[in-house]
């Protein structure tokens, strides 16, 4: 299968004066269409390797490259504009504007680019909406809805823009167990149906075991 991502001798250390490295020769393949987990400590570097897939950091040393284009060396324009593209992000705290309502944040990706959403724009908002099990809140603010929906909502708005790759950063970590289930398994159906890659920092075992692939990160080390 080919790789969507690869990590090449990648260190990750913060700090000047004094110095803590974070991530120690990371090299990783990640193949296009799977989904991961990443696992691992508290501090262990998760959420590091994943700012730095995600291009929101930069390494310290080493290659990253998507699809076999080298993306570590790019200017922050050009890499924002693969961001959009190319990358949707969940995290755990879902980062919905309160202000408006659950179809505008779904819209949200694209109006970055975009001045004015369309008939067909705002279509697609809405099956993604129905796609996650939410068509019936789309007018709804962000405060009058319930953590699981508020975070199904951020998983429609990462959808979007079609992206090849969706980065979530503990997306269950603020939910009971039944909302996780079903964060995974709307996870498991978009990757099925769409070919999506996805990679997941996860606490929570029992989604870990459902993933492809289990990626552990111990003091920086794969």
């Amino acid at each position: 299968m080919d790789s969507i991502i690869q990590l090449k001798n990648i260190n990750k250390i913060y700090g000047r004066r004094v110095k803590t490295q974070v991530l120690n020769n990371i090299n990783l393949s990640i193949d296009k269409g799977s989904l991961n987990a990443i696992i691992g400590e508290s501090g262990s570097g998760k959420t590091s390797l994943l700012n730095i897939i995600g291009m929101l950091d930069k390494p310290t040393s080493g290659q990253v490259e998507m699809e076999g284009k080298r993306i570590d060396k790019m200017s922050r324009r050009s890499l924002a504009s693969i961001r959009n593209r190319e990358i949707g992000f969940v995290f755990q705290f879902h980062y919905l504007l309160p202000e408006f309502n659950a179809l505008e944040n779904v819209l949200m990706p694209h109006s970055i680019r975009n001045l004015f959403s369309g008939r067909k724009t705002r279509e697609k908002a809405k099956e993604l909406l129905e796609l996650v099990g939410l068509p019936a809140v789309k007018h709804n603010k962000v405060y009058d809805l319930s953590g699981g929906e508020q975070q199904r909502v951020a998983i429609a708005r990462a959808l979007m823009n079609n992206p090849k790759i969706i980065l979530a950063d503990e997306p269950t970590g603020n939910l009971d167990s039944h909302c996780s289930e079903v964060i995974y398994n709307i996870f498991r159906d978009i990757n099925k149906n769409f070919g999506t890659t996805f990679i997941i920092i996860t606490h929570d075992e029992r989604i870990a075991k459902k993933t492809d692939r289990i990626i552990e990160i111990k003091d920086g080390v794969i």
